[in-house]
């Protein structure tokens, strides 16, 4: 008896952030932080289920070294982060 191995074929869409008129350089530094800022007031203003603040999350997550994202997060636990939220 010979028997056959079920393939499970996933298919996942990639994306990044769509193109925005305010960061026309190539250097993404603003652009990312803009992201971050701009999901963590969505967050703060209509709370942490909003799905409306989804798409910000993804934005900042595929523009934004981790490194960066994990600093930042500290700083907002710290109450130092450079921005108000």
């Amino acid at each position: 008896i010979v028997e056959k191995s079920k393939i499970i074929v996933c298919l996942i869409e990639i994306k990044t952030t769509p193109a925005d008129f305010r960061f026309p350089t190539t250097n993404q530094t603003r652009h990312c932080f803009t992201r971050y800022v701009e999901f963590h007031r969505c967050v703060s203003s209509k709370g942490d289920e909003a799905a409306e603040c989804d798409k910000f999350a993804k934005y900042y997550r595929s523009l934004c070294p981790a490194e960066w994202v994990d600093k930042w997060n500290k700083q907002r636990e710290s109450g130092t982060f450079a921005r108000s939220l």
